[in-house]
């Protein structure tokens, strides 16, 4: 019972932890993206909402690239979100429609700063991006990008190395700059997780290609670290 009350006390603490830090941040912000945890999981919000939840951003993103990112804004979805709105027919297939994709402001340096700060602070529960889920060995990334090119097929929804790949979904030529290592491990073993109805599917992957698939992941944008 002792064991259950601290476990609601320390959710709740997580809780009011990340609605203050909510709070921080600009209001317009939560008119594209959930700052708080969604109590509607439905299909019709995931096909509604305007751009991704944040409100685990602090265990997603590094706090260095925010900063960047959010006085420079480029596209991290090349078809927009959702990409199934901002699409046409083109001669030979489909094509994105550039007039539907809108462009995210750009903030100034300390305004970004600021922003980013608050975003730092709105972090997933332990269970959902554990503390070392990425394991740290990088001898897998080779395998890791055969898997991402070839056997798992994620090239076909997101860009990789130099730039190749699909559109659907978020560029990861990137990755390593803009994403955490245990939240890339803990995304691809089970993306319904974070969001319920989402286009990626959960491949059910043993935890050796998780690793492989986050080591090759993590190198991307690292300028050859």
């Amino acid at each position: 019972m002792k064991g259950l009350f601290f476990a609601v006390a320390g959710l709740t603490a997580v809780f009011l932890s990340s609605a203050i830090a909510a709070d921080k941040l600009d209001p317009s912000c939560g008119g594209c993206h959930a700052l708080t945890k969604p109590t509607d999981t439905s299909l019709d919000r995931l096909l509604t909402r305007k751009g991704p939840d944040l409100w685990f951003a602090g265990s997603k993103f590094n706090k260095e690239w925010l900063v960047s990112w959010l006085q420079d804004p480029k596209p991290i979805r090349p078809a927009g979100y959702p990409y199934f709105k901002n699409i046409k027919k083109g001669a030979k297939h489909d094509e994105i429609d550039q007039s539907k994709i809108a462009a995210h402001p750009k903030l100034k340096k300390a305004d970004a700063e600021a922003t980013a700060e608050a975003l730092m602070a709105l972090k997933a529960p332990a269970d959902l991006v554990p503390a070392g889920a990425f394991k740290g060995d990088m001898k897998g990334a080779r395998m890791g990008g055969l898997a991402f090119i070839k056997f798992r097929g994620c090239v076909a929804c997101h860009q990789g190395e130099n730039g190749e790949g699909g559109l659907s979904g978020p560029r990861l030529t990137d990755a390593g700059a803009r994403l955490q290592p245990d939240f890339i491990a803990a995304y691809t073993t089970d993306p319904q997780r974070f969001d319920p109805h989402i286009w990626m599917p959960t491949s059910n992957l043993k935890d050796l290609d998780v690793q492989r698939l986050t080591a090759f992941l993590v190198q991307l944008g690292q300028g050859g670290k």
